[in-house]
């Protein structure tokens, strides 16, 4: 503070300088051009290895000291700090993640106060310290400091003198520190890193708000005269069958003698060349040599570049992206993204992601059939590139950008437009992430499309990056969603519509390509209705595919004392929050595949096989668009009830990419049977760097329906050799057959059933029309707000009248029963009818009924009935989809056949607990313990669905994390006649009409046996 001292007066300033993190103004100081991400190596031998260990790096990851504060103001002095007291921390990691403040999460909102471009004094600092040497035989070169991932803004200081300042979390950041260096002792690093920076209002993605040095810090040498930048471009003939590769080279320093080795992908020499720097180096490749690169057919030729003894190695694909009329192209082709958003996330660890668990989550993509990402919502780590390239992906690189929050409190895009996006003051900050990201990944096959950010709105700032990205990088096409009239973009890009909506809005614009960059949102039971939307992509051209959100939840593994949890928004105290709409992904937090990832890979497999329209041939149609299927082995076996075949060999004619073949449907003598499924799967003949030999890329099944044979079941045998009467015992009735044992309760409906003095019914069969909802149901968006205006999970039966009577063919009990609701003036009118008869099922239930009365809902959770059966009722096998779970518009995935389980096996863990296990398409279903089976099955053949579990519906809606449950000492046995779809409501898109549970009239009859 200056303050001056004249008769009697002072006067002083606070701040004495604007701080450049609430400095509009400064974006970097003294940081060096964004340049192409590479390593440097000494020879070519090293460079061939792709190991950034054996180049000219010299990594500063590791235990750094650290002192945190609650504000830049109350840091330490550099000048006086003694740092040696300090703690420890790693680097890179995110210091909320190692005892320093809390993750906060939001998905609009902004954490703060929103005055842009201002920022609070109270903004927590951590100050990171530590000290290095410079390789001995790095002398007489520049010697750059580079951080590449820095959450937000940060100064740094070398040996005690500041070196500069930056902000773009994201994005790499580069300095010049030769100057700085001491020879005769070790240098010492300080980094002062700030929370919050103007930048932030640009950074508010749905994710974890998490600070710090959370990317790899290190040194790199560039000589006097060195390659500084480079750009790799292909051209191709319009034939596609040759075309060339071009390296152009920025060089600091005098010119000198380019040296450039081109491999082919198979690794062998295509060319030498030798020249000046100064010149664009272009090969013309065509015949044997000559391979395309594409999601399907990843090919990579090697480019050595050598300059003044230094050798830069770069992998390199031959590929055009352009727009032809409405479409774009991949190769001459309309391709169809098959995609998926990735934030990077770790339970762990946040955004810092290894290599190791990055290539993890790539291979398990891939193997899931996925085809694209969107590297949501800003740039990923180089090496995510590295792996996208080499496995084969079509990725969408997305600036830096997103300012959500501002539309919560602006009724229109527009306005909320003017506070950055369409303020001139801003240009700046908007093309500097564009530039950033343009120069950062220039040299990647798989980038194809540029994207200038996400929600954001659409203003003058964005035209401004559109226009920077074109004139440097005319080689890709341009996405941005909320550029609704597609100004800026070479596509028109929409959330979460329906494929109704998208079918109509192409015959209203049919100018421009329809990608969803954002649908299915996969919050955890969900989401539904995938195979609409795919079958959507397949059949209009101008839809050119689609990105789930999102690839895995964000939880952050919390301990609190005993307990284990996979925590989000409000379990740090963080406020506000958005609770669990962090988990929201097709994997759990720790990555694992949840049932929606399996939904998908089937749904977007790229084989497909349907009954032809005759019903005696089958259509095997390729989906790849480049691809035939001589890579893949067919093979098919048989299922049905009792049976299933060996697999046999099937042989294919050659289907090219995008056509399709009409086959004989394969037989044999087994195929006479009633219901059967010709089951197909096509494997791949050969190890690939994401899968083994045999692994499944798509299968199918075809229901061949053949007049069912006379039954031979053994249980029609009488059971009983004279008529049994009912004893009454006031409200309640006991009939007893042979060794079973029935309880009917007059008042309140229960029954009970025993076998042998074994319990098998302890409560039910009774009406079941409520389930626990999903994250889906409970949303605004969703069904569940609506049926809890209704009190469905409040209904309860009351006893009309009943009616009973035997004779010799068994006895019957008639319960009608009025279903109703506390409050509400609607109702289900039904019947329940037990029958025991003398042969056939030892019991049978008939259940009809309707809704009646006015009522807030039209929609219902399910339509079934309920049974508790004992504990020891644990062994579970049913003929149906199998063997995860299923639901209505959820079921692609699960295969018909013969599947056995535990009780607790069928339940699926889901980070967020909720609805889940069930089980669709059943034929039949056995339940019991190592005395006693309970076999059920809907009369005339009908399929039905389940779920068995250790729970109640109400157990699942009131545990807000797994250690919530409690297991009861009972089996829950739900057989449902419908239930409602799953969706995707956490962002509007209910079940499709065809997939919601509607209250309309029912009738069903459920058979149960002992065997």
């Amino acid at each position: 503070m200056m303050s001056l001292s004249a008769a009697g007066m002072s006067v002083g300033a606070f701040p004495e300088v604007l701080p450049d993190w609430t400095n509009l103004n400064i974006l970097h100081r003294n940081t060096l051009p964004p340049r192409a991400h590479f390593y440097s190596y000494q020879d070519q031998e090293s460079a061939l290895s792709f190991d950034r260990d054996q180049s000219l790096y010299h990594s500063l990851n590791g235990t750094w000291k650290f002192h945190y504060d609650p504000s830049p103001l109350d840091a330490p002095i550099w000048e006086t700090a003694n740092t040696m007291s300090w703690d420890d921390i790693e680097v890179p990691g995110m210091w909320q993640l190692q005892g320093y403040g809390n993750p906060h999460y939001t998905n609009i909102d902004y954490p703060f106060s929103v005055t842009p471009p201002n920022v609070s004094y109270v903004n927590p600092t951590g100050s990171y310290w530590r000290q290095f040497e410079v390789p001995e035989d790095w002398e007489g070169d520049q010697i750059r400091l580079r951080f590449e991932g820095v959450d937000s803004a940060f100064h740094v200081r070398v040996n005690g003198e500041d070196v500069g300042y930056a902000q773009g979390s994201r994005n790499p950041h580069e300095f010049d520190i030769t100057n700085y260096l001491s020879s005769d002792k070790a240098n010492e690093l300080a980094v002062r890193v700030y929370q919050w920076s103007d930048g932030s209002y640009i950074e508010d993605q749905d994710q974890w708000w998490l600070s710090g040095i959370f990317r790899d810090v290190y040194l790199i040498p560039f000589s006097e005269s060195s390659i500084v930048d480079y750009q790799v471009d292909s051209e191709l003939s319009d034939s596609f069958d040759q075309g060339s590769l071009k390296v152009n080279v920025t060089t600091q320093g005098q010119e000198g003698d380019l040296v450039i080795k081109l491999l082919s992908p198979s690794g062998s020499t295509i060319d030498e060349w030798e020249g000046s720097s100064s010149e664009i180096y272009k090969k013309h490749i065509s015949g044997d040599d000559f391979h395309l690169w594409s999601a399907e057919t990843p090919n990579l030729y090697t480019l050595l570049i050598t300059f003044n003894g230094r050798t830069i190695s770069q992998k390199a694909g031959l590929r055009r992206v352009e727009m032809k009329g409405a479409n774009f192209y991949v190769n001459g082709k309309p391709i169809i993204i098959y995609g998926v958003n990735r934030h990077e996330h770790h339970h762990l660890t946040g955004r810092t992601v290894s290599y190791e668990n990055m290539r993890k989550d790539l291979i398990l993509m891939k193997r899931s059939n996925i085809n694209a990402i969107r590297a949501a919502h800003q740039p990923h780590h180089p090496d995510f590139f590295d792996v996208a390239d080499e496995l084969g992906f079509y990725i969408i690189g997305e600036a830096d950008l997103e300012c959500h929050g501002f539309r919560s409190f602006e009724d229109t895009e527009e306005k909320a437009a003017e506070w950055l996006s369409n303020n001139p003051d801003w240009e700046d900050a908007y093309i500097d992430r564009a530039r950033q990201l343009v120069e950062r990944y220039k040299n990647h096959a798989s980038i194809i499309i540029w994207s200038l950010g996400n929600e954001c709105f659409y203003g003058q700032n964005h035209a401004a990056m559109s226009k920077w990205i074109r004139e440097r990088d005319p080689s890709r096409i341009i996405h941005y969603e909320q550029d609704h009239e597609a100004k800026s973009t070479d596509m028109y890009s929409q959330m979460y519509t329906t494929p109704d909506y998208v079918r109509q809005f192409i015959k209203d614009h049919g100018d421009k390509p329809v990608v969803l960059c954002e649908f299915a949102h996969a919050m955890g039971n969900g989401p539904g209705g995938l195979v609409e939307y795919i079958d959507m992509f397949r059949t209009e051209p101008l839809s050119q595919g689609g990105l789930v959100w999102e690839w895995s939840n964000h939880g952050i593994l919390k301990k609190e004392g005993n307990l284990t949890y996979y925590a989000y928004g409000g379990d740090f105290g963080d406020e506000p929050n958005d609770a669990d709409f962090i988990m929201d992904g097709l994997t759990l937090s720790d990555h694992s595949p949840m049932p929606s990832l399996r939904e998908y890979a089937k749904v977007i497999q790229p084989v497909s096989v349907k009954l032809a329209k005759n019903g005696s041939a089958m259509t095997i149609t390729n989906h790849y668009d480049f691809l035939d299927l001589s890579h893949l082995d067919a093979s098919w076996h048989l299922v049905a009830d009792g049976l299933k075949t060996d697999p046999q060999s099937l042989s294919l004619p050659r289907i090219p990419a995008g056509e399709n073949r009409t086959l004989a449907i394969p037989s044999s003598q087994n195929t006479t049977v009633s219901n059967s499924w010709v089951t197909l799967e096509f494997k791949l003949k050969n190890d690939t760097p994401w899968a083994t030999k045999g692994h499944i890329i798509a299968w199918d099944q075809l229901h061949i329906k053949r007049p069912a044979p006379v039954s031979k079941r053994t249980n029609s045998l009488s059971r009983r050799a004279e008529t049994t009467e009912f004893e009454r015992d006031g409200t309640s009735l006991v009939y007893n057959n042979g060794d079973s044992s029935f309880g009917f309760d007059l008042l309140q409906g229960n029954v009970t059933w025993a076998k042998n003095g074994a319990d098998i019914f302890q409560r039910g069969p009774e009406l079941s029309f409520y389930r626990a909802l999903t994250q889906n149901d409970a949303s605004g968006s969703g069904d569940g707000p609506m049926w809890e205006r209704a009190r469905i999970s409040m209904i309860y039966p009351q006893v009309r009248d009943v009616t009973w009577n035997t004779d010799q063919s068994g006895a019957t009990i008639h319960y009608k029963i009025w279903v109703g609701v506390k409050t509400q003036a609607w109702g289900i009118e039904a019947n329940m009818i037990y029958r025991i008869p003398s042969s056939g099922p030892e019991l049978q239930l008939q259940v009809s009924g309707e809704f009646v009365g006015k009522n807030s809902s039209h929609t219902i959770p399910r339509i079934g009935i309920m049974a508790v059966l004992p504990e020891s009722f644990n062994d579970v096998s049913w003929f149906g989809r199998g063997p995860g779970e299923s639901y209505k518009d959820s079921k692609q995935a699960g295969r018909i056949g013969q599947y056995s389980s535990s009780v607790p096996d069928l339940f699926t863990h889901y980070d967020y607990p909720q609805e889940n296990g069930n089980r669709e398409d059943l034929r039949w279903l056995k339940i019991g313990n190592k005395e006693t089976t309970l076999e059920t099955r809907r009369a005339e053949g009908e399929t039905f669905s389940f779920t068995a579990r250790r729970y109640m519906p109400f157990d699942l809606d009131d545990a807000k994390h797994p250690h919530d449950l409690k297991p009861l000492n009972m089996t829950v046995l739900h057989l449902d006649y419908d239930n409602n779809g799953l969706g995707s409501a956490t962002v509007a898109v209910r079940p499709f009409e065809q997939h919601r549970c509607y209250m309309k009239p029912f009738n069903f009859t459920f058979n149960f046996d002992i065997v």
